[in-house]
């Protein structure tokens, strides 16, 4: 059995519907960001067509005491490509590290024997916490620090965006049911990272509306 860490955004809704038979639970943590509610609604979506149970996790105090851009105590959202040094405003400090924490407890509580994360090849010169080394130190410590030795499992963290957005086209994937503007608008703004990231991952095939 095991549960998800699950935005609603493209990545992690590609893994939740690769493991649908094996996850008994997504996890939706709102941290205060600007497009947490936009994604939320599509996290709550999926599972529930998949007749998965979708948990809802507060982090207030993250909105609360952290500085990040992508925050809605933050600045403005900068535009250009992921790849940009600007990017760098938009990493909410040790966020993966957190969740994971949260999931780990979480699915020791409920006997869950290990969690799914969706963090990409893409995401590791912005992220520190969404590399390899930074997956395999976790999982070591997921291990060591319960009883059961719960797993961490991150299929995707040599996968480039396009590659995932790939598979899955391939498994039958909606993706106009996956936000990932960082500006949190009612359409993509198609100008900020993540939608330029969005763009080229989808080429071909992308059902999105941008402004």
């Amino acid at each position: 059995m095991k549960i998800l860490i699950y935005s609603g955004g493209m990545d992690s809704t590609v893994l939740l519907y690769l493991y649908k038979s094996e996850i008994i639970e997504t996890l939706t943590f709102d941290y205060g960001s600007k497009h947490n509610q936009r994604e939320a609604e599509f996290a709550k979506i999926n599972s529930k067509v998949l007749k998965i149970k979708n948990t809802h996790i507060s982090l207030d105090f993250i909105k609360k005491s952290f500085r990040s851009d992508l925050l809605k105590s933050g600045g403005e959202i900068p535009e250009g490509h992921y790849a940009d040094l600007s990017m760098k405003r938009t990493v909410v400090p040790f966020r993966n590290g957190i969740m994971l924490s949260i999931a780990t407890g979480y699915a020791e509580s409920i006997g869950a024997e290990s969690v799914l994360i969706a963090n990409h090849f893409g995401d590791h010169a912005i992220y520190p916490d969404c590399r390899a080394t930074f997956v395999q130190s976790m999982a070591e410590a997921m291990a060591y620090g319960t009883y059961e030795n719960v797993k961490l499992l991150s299929p995707f963290v040599n996968m480039t965006k396009r590659e995932i957005a790939l598979m899955g086209n391939n498994i039958g994937v909606d993706f106009s049911k996956t936000y990932s503007c960082y500006k949190g608008g009612e359409k993509h703004c198609g100008k900020c990272g993540t939608c330029v990231e969005r763009k080229e991952a989808l080429l071909g095939f992308d059902p999105t509306e941008y402004e």
